[in-house]
């Protein structure tokens, strides 16, 4: 039962996963396990070599750096099914890094001898080991060495450190508390918020020294109030484990400087906008802060000048695709709201509330380096001849105003002219209605194109209300028109991935891009439309990729079956895509979308093959649902 219990959990783990059974099985049964109680040092900087290569079944370990002036620098956390101890072991040379358990942690050790045969017998082990660790973390250390932007001796790891580790001690006081004793209190500890707590001792609310200026200084308040009259009840949590990345995601969408720092349910501590801002000018929030403060067109231009540099350093981090994209999209919101609000006070207030909206990867949250605008104007249908007269004369202005500006700040035109600027996407409510009624309820191809387009389209600024009236509307004229989506999926399913038979894959024969296919054509828009088509099928609301997926788990049987995968699928192919365009631009190129593949590693090549072939499965699918209506 041990032994199964070990292959079972081996073979989720890579590279133990590329394994056959037999093998497997024969690790298995030569696998030691080593307990390791909080805060050891597994292996030390300078020490003895590691002897073994050790797989995390359970806890987590950090991998520290000394550097030459003696300052420690977190280089990565590593939790369960993760492994270290493999550069060490090979290269027989005194350990590079100090290796500390951060929680209780149980390993399973492989032995050197065991490895070694492993990489003598299996490529797809030496793979994994030789291409993808050796590269990463050699790469790593010369960075530190170089002192780079990213291991300076006064930064710390924004995107791989836990929140836990920078959490501040919670300062408390109860609801009854007067202001004035709240503020003895901050200045006493010399700290910018306080936590607010019930009788029962649940945190209720949160004080911040902003507080004290907007609400009790600016009007006058009373000192003697309780702070309860002056909290903020929303408050934000983050858990321990979180990487401060998460953090920052929050603070970026929610707007704030202060948050909850949870562990295992319990109040841990708090940690505050400060905290995550010791990149030295390379944070996220630095660049919100930076555009935020802009007070001009040229000002913006500057600042999203920054951004292809926040995508090297999550690069260099080993973030996820999907967290380089929304950080990135957080990012481009602020530049269109601040282009937005600038026009606003060069043409005056607009006659008529209106929403603008963005679809395309901008829509989806997808976006990696600066995308094509494609935007709308939604407006609320006018009620007199005068306030159509007043809509006639702002709104064409207005909108050519901002596409001008956006393209100064680095979004390129649409070749297609779906943008706010082109009349027939700067409509009233009413017209956006009979939009989607006539596209939904007469799908011709052009129809469809339309719809696929504006399907993945969210609200950024304005009265989103306006966005939520179009979208409700959605569902009831698809429930009237079923066939709709049946012509939808005939459209989806003509764009396949570029593979064929034998899984090799389907490249151009000739011309500037020949030898090469486009990654995003042909690799994820295939799947981005099927799970956008399985998401209008069920009426999800979230327009991102990943989370339709999510949302689609429990509610829709074919996401229910392949989730995982359709998410690890996506995952790969959008990070080979950032990294291929990434590597463009800083050889001075212009990016675009085609790959290689002969210039892909072996496991690449195979990860990429799987991905294409579960695309293939999800257009199979699709066309067996939809086969009365599939031409």
């Amino acid at each position: 039962m041990i032994l199964e219990e070990i292959t079972n959990f081996l073979r989720k783990v890579p590279p133990f996963q590329f394994l056959d059974d037999a093998t497997l099985k024969s690790v298995a049964g030569g696998l030691s396990m080593e307990f390791y109680p909080k805060d050891t040092v597994i292996l030390k900087q300078g020490g003895p070599p590691s002897d073994s290569l050790r797989i995390i079944k359970k806890g987590s370990v950090k991998i520290v750096m000394t550097s030459e002036n003696g300052d420690d620098v977190v280089m990565d956390y590593r939790g369960e099914a993760d492994n270290f101890g493999f550069l060490s072991m090979i290269g027989k040379e005194r350990g590079k890094t100090t290796v500390v358990a951060v929680d209780d942690t149980i390993c399973y050790t492989l032995k050197q001898d065991k490895v070694l045969k492993l990489i003598e017998s299996s490529p797809a082990f030496t793979e994994y080991f030789m291409s993808y660790l050796s590269r990463y973390v050699d790469k790593t250390y010369q960075e530190m060495q170089r002192k780079s932007l990213f291991y300076g001796s006064s930064d710390r790891f924004l995107f791989t450190t836990p929140v836990g580790n920078i959490a501040h001690e919670v300062v408390t006081v109860g609801e009854e508390t007067t202001i004035r004793e709240a503020a003895q209190v901050m200045v006493g500890k010399r700290i910018s918020s306080l936590i607010v707590v019930d009788k029962r001792g649940v945190p209720a609310g949160i004080i911040t020294d902003m507080d004290l200026r907007e609400k009790v200084v600016a009007r006058g308040r009373s000192v003697l109030d309780p702070v309860k009259s002056i909290m903020t009840i929303s408050l934000i949590r983050v858990d321990a484990r979180d990487s401060c990345f998460e953090a920052v995601l929050k603070m970026l969408k929610y707007n704030i400087h202060h948050m909850l720092v949870i562990d295992d349910g319990s109040l841990k501590g708090i940690m505050t906008n400060h905290d995550l801002m010791l990149l030295q000018g390379t944070s996220p929030l630095s660049f919100a802060n930076d555009i935020e403060n802009q007070q001009s067109i040229e000002g913006l231009v500057s600042a999203s000048a920054k951004v292809n540099s926040i995508i090297g350093l999550l690069l260099k981090e080993g973030a996820k695709a999907s967290s380089i994209t929304k950080v990135i999209t957080e990012i481009n919101d602020r530049l269109v709201r601040k282009a937005l609000e600038f026009a606003e006070k060069e043409y005056g207030r607009p006659p008529v509330p209106y929403c603008w909206i963005i679809f395309g990867s901008e829509g989806r949250r997808e976006q990696t380096f600066k995308t094509d605008q494609d935007n709308a104007i939604i407006y609320a249908d006018p009620t007199t001849r005068e306030e159509e007269e007043e809509v006639a004369r702002y709104f064409p202005g207005f909108a050519s105003y901002v596409r001008d500006n956006l393209i100064k700040v680095g979004f390129p035109l649409c070749p297609a002219d779906y943008m706010a600027s082109n009349p027939l996407w700067c409509q009233p409510l009413r017209v956006w209605r009979k939009y989607f009624s006539s596209w939904i309820s007469e799908p011709t191809a052009e129809a469809v194109l339309k719809s696929l387009i504006f399907f993945d389209a969210r609200p950024v600024y304005g009265k989103y209300g306006l966005f939520d009236a179009l979208r409700n509307s959605f569902g009831t004229i698809w429930e009237r028109e079923g066939v709709f989506l049946c012509h939808m999926a005939n459209a989806i399913v003509k764009n396949t991935p570029p593979i064929g038979f034998f899984k090799s894959f389907v490249v151009e024969k000739s011309g500037e891009h020949k030898d090469q296919f486009n990654l995003k054509v042909k690799g994820l828009t295939p799947l981005i439309d099927a799970v956008r088509l399985f998401a209008l099928e069920k009426n999800v609301r979230d327009t991102s990729t990943l989370g339709r997926i999510a949302a689609l788990k429990d509610r829709h049987a074919v996401v229910r079956e392949y989730a995982s995968e359709l998410e690890h699928s996506f995952e790969f192919i959008m990070l080979l895509r950032i990294q291929h365009q990434f590597e463009q631009i800083s050889e001075g190129m212009r990016p675009d979308n085609f790959v290689n593949p002969n210039r892909l590693s072996n496991l690449e090549k195979k990860t990429i093959r799987e991905a294409f072939h579960l695309v293939s499965e999800m257009q199979n699918l699709i066309v067996e649902r939809c086969k009365p209506f599939i031409v």
